[in-house]
């Protein structure tokens, strides 16, 4: 993935999670878990993107 990409995607995901916790009325506590699941999931999508860590769909969680 080009970095030019890599970045315009981070812009994104920035200013949605910003609109999402301006204009939408929600209590503090759903906005900081809200803002934290997406810091994750963001997080995990760039140690994919770089190649730390493998595939995650081939992960089986249970039996």
């Amino acid at each position: 993935m080009p970095v030019i990409n890599l970045v315009f995607a981070l812009v994104a995901v920035g200013v949605l999670l910003w609109l999402v916790n301006t204009y939408v009325p929600m209590d503090g506590k759903i906005k900081r878990i809200l803002n934290i699941v997406v810091v994750v999931l963001v997080v995990v999508w760039l140690l994919q993107v770089f190649g730390v860590i493998g595939n995650l769909g081939s992960l089986r969680i249970g039996t």
